[in-house]
Parts: structure tokens; C-alpha cells; sequence
């Protein structure tokens, strides 16, 4: 992928927010509060997890307050990761045994996880303009994946944060899990939709493992035939 084009202004920019960063006063307050009350959970912005040379971009939502929030990696400590990790491992873009715990030694294939929201927000919401705040970290981060190929949204909002940060209007690629989008302004990148992995979808039946096995199995197809 070009470091240039729609995405040229955020070369050089800063890819992840300070452990402190102010950006958003709802969020700094919620953090500080778990701060005082978990001192020794990660409680800051969450990081990318995963290697730059990788083709596949798993966009999230926002950390889990007893899961990324807690343990300082993308879908570590909760159910969401369990689902996801397990799958990724499936399909080949992960290896090693994942314990919930960022010192498990669990590696990434070929593949990276980030957020759309870096921080963990109150009852899992983030406001619109927190995903807009949030979103210059998301394209410095789409920056620096020079070989991505596929990008898979978590989600509509993750969905949505994609498409606001290429500047594509929303409806010229609808959310729809199972969906496959080519976007022009990244000629060789497709993005993958899929509902997101929590335990609320799961358990509602809107996402089902076989459901979600089924988009991985689309990327891992489209990845192997180029």
C-alpha cells in the first residue's frame, strides 16, 4: 500500500496516543477512575498488536474495559479474543497458545489488530466524536502496513472509521457482514466485513463461530490467490 495519496498527510505522524493523552475528557476521566481502582491493570491507550510487514489489518472497536484495558493487547482477557484468537490460529495468521495474557508468548501471522478507539470507553460506547478524535491514530497506523492487502472491520463502527479515514462516503460500501469491498483509493486493498466478536452477538446469535469462520476463510482465500 502507498504511503501517499488520501493518506499522505498522517506519514510521520504519531501512530499511537501517549499513556496520558487528553484528548478526550470523557475518556480520561473513565481511565483515571480505573486507575484508582485497578493500579495494577494497563489502564492507558491500547497499541497495535502485530508486525508491520503484515497484509491482513483487523480493525476493532475499542479496548474492553476487563480485557484489552485490563491486560494492554487488542482482545486479550475476554471473550472476544478467545473467539478471534482461536480463529486467526485456524486459519494461519497466529501461532503459539493463547492464555489471555500478553506474556503468553502468542504471535500474529502475517496479520495485525487495532482499534478504532484506543481507549477503553464507559459501557464499551464510544461518542462520534471520540471515533473522530481517535482517528488520526487509526490512518498513521494504516500507514505504516506497507504490504496490506486486507482489512478486516469488526463491526460498523470499525467499518465506518475506515471508510471516514480514506474519505469514502458511507454509502458507496454499505456494512453487511460476509461483505468483500474493493476500495479504489487502495488499488490491490479489500476490506472484509464481519459483526463484531463479543460475547453479546454470540450469545444473541447474530454472530455465530461458523459465521465468522466464514469471512476468515474468505481472507485467507483472496490472500493465498495473489
Amino acid at each position: 500500500m502507498s504511503n501517499r495519496g488520501t493518506l499522505g498527510e498522517y506519514v510521520g505522524q504519531p501512530v499511537e496516543p501517549d499513556r496520558d493523552c487528553g484528548l478526550c475528557p470523557r475518556l480520561v476521566a473513565f481511565r483515571n477512575v480505573q486507575r484508582a481502582a485497578h493500579p495494577d491493570w494497563f489502564n492507558a491507550p491500547v497499541p497495535t498488536f502485530g508486525t508491520s510487514d503484515a497484509r491482513l489489518l483487523i480493525a476493532g472497536l475499542a479496548p474492553g474495559l476487563r480485557g484489552a484495558n485490563r491486560t494492554g493487547r487488542p482482545f486479550t482477557g475476554d471473550y472476544a479474543g478467545d473467539l478471534l484468537y482461536e480463529t486467526m490460529t485456524d486459519f494461519g495468521f497466529a501461532r503459539g497458545t493463547y492464555r489471555a495474557d500478553p506474556n503468553d508468548g502468542f504471535e500474529l501471522v502475517d496479520a495485525a489488530i487495532s482499534n478504532s478507539v484506543r481507549c477503553v470507553p464507559p459501557e464499551n460506547k464510544p461518542t462520534t466524536e471520540e471515533i473522530n478524535t481517535c482517528r488520526r491514530f487509526f490512518a498513521a497506523t494504516m500507514v505504516g502496513f506497507p504490504r496490506l492487502s486486507a482489512i478486516l472491520a469488526l463491526g460498523k463502527i470499525a467499518h465506518d472509521q475506515l471508510l471516514k479515514t480514506l474519505r469514502i462516503p458511507l454509502a458507496r460500501h454499505k456494512f453487511a457482514h460476509g461483505a468483500v469491498h474493493a476500495l479504489d483509493c487502495l488499488p490491490g486493498v479489500r476490506l472484509y466485513d464481519s459483526y463484531h466478536c463479543s460475547r453479546y452477538n454470540t450469545n444473541t446469535g447474530v454472530l455465530t463461530p461458523e459465521m465468522f469462520r466464514a469471512v476468515f476463510a474468505a481472507v485467507r482465500r483472496d490472500l493465498d490467490n495473489r
